[in-house]
């Protein structure tokens, strides 16, 4: 099984999260938290990256659960 990269997205008045490469979310929630917190727990699961957008759509910030090669070196985590 490939470890698809999980995004977290706006959806109209809401977020949802989908696996990089799907055509279907995987859920639709009323708060960008709520949605978070699912991606989050999938992509720990699947060692992925958890992509974070804005309600722009414009990536505001990425979380690795994976085995990163290249760690940030940032400490926000």
């Amino acid at each position: 099984m490939a470890k698809k990269n999980q995004h977290v997205v706006p959806l109209g008045g809401g977020w949802a999260v989908k696996g990089e490469g799907n055509e279907k979310f995987t859920v639709i929630t009323d708060t960008k938290n709520k949605a978070l917190i699912i991606a989050r727990g999938i992509a720990r699961n699947n060692k992925s990256e958890l992509i974070i957008h804005g309600k722009d759509g414009k990536i505001m910030d990425k979380d690795s659960y994976g085995n990163d090669p290249y760690p940030p070196k940032d400490k926000k985590h």
